[in-house]
């Protein structure tokens, strides 16, 4: 009997062992990064995609799998198109549509000298000659439409011949900017024409219906001025996509427009909210929409218009969670990708009725069982100005409050990006606990899901409101027993990164240490060699010549981190893309070189050929270990 005990204790004991492991970035690196493909039209079955990354090989690859939408074993498939209708055939099967590049422009020394073919030289005349992480190379993308002949279609015919635009748009665009109208004679895409210096300035892209029969092109949103995107037609043939209202304000309300006849209908034009992604209903009678919703992203629903009456919209998911993205509709069923701060995308069934919520793939399970997972509760403070703040709050496993943790204010990007309960591969909450932090997430002022208000308060006051309740958060949350003082640190990237360079200045000793990854450093050079103009002109209030406007020039003096520099006196480690265009590397050297000569404690971590984000395995990995490596020597 004692034998027996004794065995079954050390069986428990071996099957428990595995649970006692915490995250690591080798750990992280290895989870499958999930994403949603489509339903099979008779509703059965689901199809999804996985990515794994491989640090030794420094590469990805994908797996794709189909499973039953009751749950069971997922099965390998080798093309998931061939259990999809092919969207890019026309609906009466008599036309494709690709897109592909088209030469337009001489930029190379051999463009403009064929003989001197060795010469790696660009030559410009106008802006946009760089976006995002590539230089302007004279190709545009553009929309061929192809006619079945026999079995096969023919070479095809630029839709946008002659048009210096793009579509797909760049440079995130995909096979979503150019569709086919139900009645296959139409093809709607999405374009914005301008380029050059007004590329770089404008955020107008239109809707286009291109008429295949009479090569003609009508725009479905002539003075509508701001974005519109991600067209989509209904069962029933009504079309309906993505708008934002103000010209140059890449952050604005986002609404789900209809075209009903000849007549368009704002959804979601009285909702004090926008909209991240959506998906017609089966029976097209409604949308199914993400968005933005106090601290998480729901799922919605709105109904189309009946004449005289509001649109309806219902909130049908609640919980402490993100729903990414709606992959389809089987029934009374939607699938949904889903995350929370402990666990990366699933997908996952929902029940259109009652909400509730079945975990559909299991890709991560196991490393997410042999882990412990950290505690994250929501937390409330009182602005500066009155306001009630969301703060998320993470806590280390195995969380003891009697004794003392260093902690991290996280600081988010965007400047308007949600701070929801995402999973991220680079700011891994998760992780960090998991290395002894406890990290704080405020939701600032700028971030959706709290109104339009809240939302739209960021602009032209980057030092202002949104820095005071970064404050508020970390000093009301330091007065917990458990939270050590002196070892508090702040981090963040982007306009986070800005944030961390902005607050070394103006801090007053709270914190011990900085992170700061591809953050604005100088707002004058930062001017001077971005590539989107709208974003500067829209968030500082214009460029820095315009000596006449109090709102531009408080931003370049009051609110420009380099002019705080002779008050830096905290370490700080600063990491920089080489191929980042949104915030130019000479950011992040200016203020490695700044920290340096001032005699402060800095590290530069330099990416020579990453963008914005880290995206190479081993990049990412040496990201993880220089990242805690720093917070281990300073924190």
């Amino acid at each position: 009997m004692k034998y027996f005990i004794s065995s079954l204790w050390i069986l428990l004991l071996s099957i428990a062992a595995p649970a006692q492991r915490v995250m690591t970035p080798e750990l992280l690196l290895q989870l499958g990064r999930v994403y949603g493909i489509g339903i099979t039209p008779d509703g059965r079955q689901v199809i999804y995609g996985v990515k794994y990354y491989n640090v030794d090989s420094n590469s990805a690859h994908t797996q794709q799998f189909v499973i039953p939408i009751e749950g069971g074993s997922p099965r390998p498939i080798e093309h998931a198109q061939s259990l999809l209708p092919d969207d890019r055939i026309s609906p009466d099967g008599q036309f494709k549509i690709t897109a592909r590049p088209v030469k337009m422009m001489k930029v190379s020394g051999e463009d403009y000298y064929p003989n001197l073919k060795a010469s790696d030289v660009k030559i410009y005349d106008d802006l946009n000659y760089r976006h995002w992480d590539h230089w302007e190379d004279g190709a545009f993308s553009h929309v061929f439409v192809h006619q079945k002949q026999n079995d096969t279609f023919d070479i095809g015919r630029d839709i946008m011949q002659g048009l210096p635009y793009d579509c797909p748009q760049q440079p995130f665009g995909g096979k979503e900017d150019f569709i086919w109208n139900p009645d296959s004679r139409h093809i709607v895409y999405v374009t914005k024409r301008a380029s050059g210096a007004q590329y770089a300035l404008s955020t107008n892209t239109d809707l286009f219906s291109y008429d295949i029969t009479h090569h003609t092109t009508v725009n479905l949103t002539e003075g509508m001025q701001g974005y519109d995107m991600a067209p989509a037609f209904s069962s029933q043939g009504i079309l309906a996509w993505l708008s934002m209202k103000s010209p140059g304000y890449e952050s604005d309300k986002n609404d789900i427009i209809v075209l009903i006849g000849e007549k368009k209908y704002n959804l979601t034009q009285h909702w004090d909210g926008t909209v991240s992604h959506f998906k017609w209903s089966t029976d097209g009678q409604k949308i199914y929409f993400t968005a933005p919703y106090q601290g998480t992203k729901q799922l919605f629903s709105v109904q189309l218009p009946e004449e005289n009456k509001p649109s309806v919209i219902q909130r049908i998911t609640h919980g402490q969670f993100d729903i990414r993205s709606i992959l389809g509709q089987s029934g009374n069923r939607i699938v949904v990708s889903r995350t929370d701060m402990n666990h990366a995308a699933e997908l996952y069934v929902v029940d259109l009725t009652s909400g509730s919520m079945r975990q559909l793939t299991h890709v991560n399970d196991d490393i997410y069982r042999s882990v412990k997972l950290s505690v994250v509760k929501p937390r409330y403070a009182i602005t500066t100005d009155h306001k009630k703040m969301l703060s998320w709050v993470i806590y280390p496993p195995d969380f003891d409050s009697t004794k003392k943790y260093p902690t991290l204010l996280y600081l988010q990007g965007g400047p308007q990006g949600a701070l929801s309960q995402f999973y991220s591969f680079r700011w891994n909450f998760q992780l960090m606990a998991a290395h002894g932090y406890i990290i704080i997430a405020p939701n600032r002022r700028g971030m959706p899901g709290w109104g339009v208000d809240w939302n739209a308060a960021i602009s032209k006051d980057y030092g202002g409101q949104c820095m005071k309740d970064y404050l508020t958060a970390i000093d009301e949350f330091s007065t917990e027993p458990y939270v050590d003082k002196s070892r508090l640190g702040a981090i963040g990237a982007s306009f986070g990164g800005y944030s961390a360079y902005y607050l070394m200045g103006h801090h007053e000793g709270r914190f011990k240490t900085f992170v700061s990854h591809d953050g604005i450093f100088d707002w004058y050079s930062m001017y001077g060699t971005t590539e989107e103009m709208w974003f500067v002109n829209w968030d500082l209030g214009g460029p820095y010549w315009e000596k006449d406007n109090p709102v531009a020039q408080k931003a370049y003096h009051e609110f420009n981190p380099m002019n705080f520099v002779d008050k830096w006196d905290t370490p700080i480690l600063i990491i920089q893309g080489g191929i980042d265009y949104r915030v130019p590397v000479g950011q992040g050297l200016a203020a490695f070189q700044a920290a340096r000569l001032r005699g402060i404690k800095s590290r530069l971590l330099y990416f020579p050929h990453e963008n914005h984000w880290v995206l190479q395995a081993q990049n990412s990995l040496i990201w993880h270990r220089e990242f805690y490596k720093w917070l281990h020597t300073t924190l």
